[in-house]
């Protein structure tokens, strides 16, 4: 029964410590866009940068390597 005296307190605490980063999540704007990262991997190009210039010119493609 004496285990509830540190119990109580200590789920109070874990409970405001909670609320605090969940509130701190919301202030910084971390659930603004769900959807945005989702579309951003489907989108995604497959080829380095510099491979554009290199092998798109002379018309032949250049798989990545795997």
């Amino acid at each position: 029964m004496e285990i509830l005296y540190l119990l109580i307190p200590l789920s109070v605490v874990l409970v405001f410590a909670i609320a605090v980063v969940f509130w701190m999540s919301v202030r910084g704007g971390q659930f603004d866009d769900l959807e945005g990262p989702g579309f951003r991997v489907l989108m995604d190009d497959d080829r380095p940068k510099g491979d554009a210039a290199k092998g798109d010119a002379a018309g032949e493609e250049k798989l990545p390597p795997l």
